[in-house]
């Protein structure tokens, strides 16, 4: 008896003298009240403004061209071997103007994990820090879909990382 009562207490005690500490942060929060954030996404919507310009003036040629082809094909003077060779043309510029969306689609999304990388490396950063000097166990990230259930021991830290990240409220 004496031997279960002291077990207990050897596996109780340990457990009250290290009490675990659970925090969680807003990432998204943190993330769009970042300066950096607001410089990336001024940059993705230039690029992304000269890609859709250069789209457009693709488009614009494409409909110049469907339209000279339909002219050219009400004429039955027109041999077919013209018609014909325009209708290619169009169809390759079509396929032409395709890839380029497409590249153009890759090239903005290469650019968006450029940007992101170093400014999710520094919330990431200052999420570690907060938790190593306030000796916490886990840091979750605070999104709805992720937490089921929050305790009132959980702490939000979301504002001391903004402050460790010199972000001003």
């Amino acid at each position: 008896m004496f031997k279960k009562i002291i077990l207990a207490l050897a596996v109780i005690f340990p457990m009250s003298v290290f009490a675990q500490k659970f925090g969680v942060v807003d990432v998204d929060n943190v993330f769009q009240a970042m300066p950096e954030a607001a410089t990336m996404r001024t940059t993705l919507e230039e690029a992304s403004k000269k890609y859709q310009s250069e789209l457009q003036q693709l488009q614009q040629e494409l409909d110049k061209l469907y339209s000279e082809f339909q002219t050219l094909n009400q004429d039955p003077a027109t041999p077919e071997s013209i018609k014909q060779r325009r209708l290619d043309d169009i169809q390759e510029r079509n396929e032409k103007a395709n890839q380029f969306a497409s590249k153009a689609q890759q090239d903005l999304e290469r650019l968006r994990q450029q940007l992101i990388e170093p400014i999710q490396v520094k919330v990431f950063d200052a999420i570690k820090t907060v938790g190593q000097e306030g000796d916490y166990t886990l840091v979750f990230p605070k999104a709805q879909d992720l937490l089921l259930y929050q305790g009132a021991n959980v702490v939000d830290l979301t504002e001391t990382v903004k402050a460790k990240l010199g972000i001003q409220q």
